[in-house]
């Protein structure tokens, strides 16, 4: 138990004496095997081993979060939504699980004020609140079985921000629409992407985003994938007309 020992000592929210206590408020029930949930929030900067030289961090747990958060999630479409075919319940239920929705849900719930880590919060990308969602829920698998993580994802997921009607209407992908319509109407498209010189402390990438040979939009983020994103984005609000009298 030496290497729980070491992350108790390293956690801010531990020292404190806050960290259970935040975690049962959290989770509405008292955890039983402990130790899960202390990997669930240690980041791999922590650099632990157990005595197998296993190494002790969230990364697993979330895999295992993952799969329990897609399959609650269909068996629910799957009931609520008897005329959806397969690739409606699939889209539906990648709308529920995306990166920006399980990331929204971890700021609200402020599962980052219980990482232990080596790393600055500040220096954290966007992500590290939906990892630690997903690694939260498979925590409580492993340690409470299927009922009691569907419970916790029915109330924290399910019944707060699972509205269908809106759901159908969400984008998830501005970049995979406006390739799909450009697709349809057979236009040329291409993201010209290149290193940002900004002053800014992180390396920036900005992208041009060209319909037909002529450029439409331009973004610029921390990585080229979130620089298409918003370019694409742009680009969809300024074709939105032509694309809704198509569609």
């Amino acid at each position: 138990m030496s290497f729980i020992r070491n992350i108790l000592k390293n956690s801010r929210s531990q020292e404190d004496g806050n960290f259970f206590l935040e975690l049962q408020r959290i989770l509405g029930f008292k955890p039983k095997k402990k130790n899960l949930y202390l990997k669930a929030f240690t980041h791999r900067s922590m650099n632990i081993r157990d005595k197998k030289g296993n190494p002790i961090n969230y990364e697993r747990l979330e895999f295992v979060g993952d799969a329990m958060l897609g399959s609650v999630i269909a068996s629910f479409l799957y009931s609520k939504v008897p005329h959806g075919d397969e690739g409606y319940l699939t889209k539906m239920r990648s709308k529920v699980v995306s990166r920006q929705h399980l990331n929204e849900l971890g700021k609200e719930l402020n599962l980052i004020d219980l990482v232990i880590s080596r790393i600055p919060k500040e220096s954290f990308g966007s992500n590290i609140h939906g990892n630690l969602f997903e690694a939260l829920v498979g925590a409580i698998y492993l340690d409470r079985g299927y009922k009691t993580c569907e419970k916790f994802i029915y109330k924290k997921v399910i019944n707060p921000h699972v509205d269908i009607e809106k759901l159908e209407g969400k984008v998830i992908s501005y970049k995979s629409l406006l390739i799909e319509w450009c697709q349809k109407e057979k236009k040329t498209f291409n993201y010209e992407i290149y290193e940002d010189t900004g002053n800014d402390a992180l390396k920036h990438f900005s992208v041009k985003l060209s319909i037909d040979d002529k450029v439409v939009s331009k973004g610029r983020a921390t990585s080229k994938k979130k620089a298409e994103e918003k370019a694409s984005k742009r680009a969809f609000f300024a074709f939105q007309g032509q694309m809704t009298k198509r569609s």
